[in-house]
């Protein structure tokens, strides 16, 4: 086998790889965005419509760095043409250590919980749940600055330049809204924020002051986070009350394609579901109108859900199936597990 000592071409490419990408990193740390054509843009953008003053913003930028590792992490696999694994995806966050922390979480704000439940009318296993999979209860929230996370991405990554802008933008009148520090933020490497992982423009939008401390902190404040999401899932249409998923059962000569064609969209009635041999598992009628869901595992048989309102709701936080599901089925772990301690304590 050569290497690269043993074959100087192979050496030179090499090098020159490496060194062309240790330049572009030098670069991008050499020239500040405040320097950048679109940073100076948007820094205009942003004194005249919301009257920020230029100064400041510029001296932000200046403190803003250019983060590749954010461009690594959002980036696409480079083999997108690969099936995921739906088992491997939920052994992520079903797991013991979340089930377990999520347990002792509800006991300590079990309060906070119930009346978010109550206010918006979302189950405390779905709150619980989405809490859970997205930081495990607070233990992971990200360490990457949030301006620099969202420079990045905004002037950086032009497939989603436009989105990150957008946040960019809402992150900087959250900031004055909060009478923070826009350097203070940390978070996600997509700028997410917080216990429940909200974007700014989320944050700005639906989160709240549940514990009535007269501010929103979606990081030291679990309450705040419990009815931020809570208030997020009604905002987003929640039905109170309603189901969420249920699994199904395939007949022998079901015709599947049309109905995984539509994706997490709940659009089949009963009637069209059982046209193409489709009914829920436990042999009862479909509550109302469902997406038909597959959960795929490479090597095994998939995984085959009716998915309701309420269940494309969770994708409007994460626009997956694997994430509803796990959400899903963790809220569901998380109660079993303490119904059984609660029932043991007796």
């Amino acid at each position: 086998m050569k290497t690269a000592s043993s074959c100087p071409r192979l050496a030179s490419t090499l090098l020159a790889g490496l060194l062309a990408g240790l330049l572009a990193t030098v670069g991008h740390a050499a020239e500040r965005y405040a320097d950048r054509p679109e940073a100076q843009q948007f820094i205009d953008e942003m004194q005249q419509k919301h009257g920020f003053d230029k100064d400041a913003l510029t001296y932000i930028f200046r403190r803003a760095e250019y983060l590749p590792s954010v461009i690594k992490y959002i980036s696409p696999p480079k083999d997108p043409t690969g099936v995921r694994s739906w088992q491997r995806y939920r052994s992520r966050f079903v797991e013991p250590v979340r089930i377990k922390a999520g347990v002792a979480f509800w006991d300590r704000y079990q309060d906070a919980i119930r009346a978010a439940s109550e206010k918006y009318g979302v189950p405390e296993e779905i709150i619980v749940g989405i809490i859970g999979v997205e930081t495990i209860y607070g233990r992971n929230t990200g360490n990457f600055q949030a301006v620099s996370a969202l420079a990045t991405l905004a002037f950086d990554y032009p497939r989603r330049a436009e989105l990150f802008r957008g946040e960019l933008e809402a992150l900087l009148l959250m900031a004055r809204e909060q009478h923070r520090d826009p350097l203070d933020y940390q978070g996600s490497f997509a700028g997410a924020l917080g216990l429940p992982q909200f974007l700014p423009s989320s944050v700005r939008n639906y989160a709240v002051d549940f514990d009535g401390d007269g501010q929103i902190d979606l990081l030291n404040s679990p309450k705040d986070a419990i009815g931020s999401v809570a208030r997020y899932m009604q905002m987003h249409g929640w039905e109170a009350g309603a189901p969420v998923a249920q699994r199904a059962s395939i007949g022998p000569d079901a015709d599947l394609p049309p109905l995984i064609a539509n994706d997490i969209t709940p659009a089949f009635d009963a009637a069209s579901l059982a046209s193409h041999g489709v009914k829920p598992a436990d042999g009862t009628t479909p509550a109302g109108k469902a997406a038909f869901v597959e959960l795929v595992t490479p090597g095994e048989d998939s995984e085959y859900w009716l998915g309701y309102q309420n269940f494309y709701v969770i994708t409007r936080y994460n626009r997956s199936s694997f994430y509803a599901m796990s959400v899903f089925q963790l809220g569901e772990a998380v109660k079993a597990a303490r119904t059984a301690a609660l029932a043991s304590r007796k």
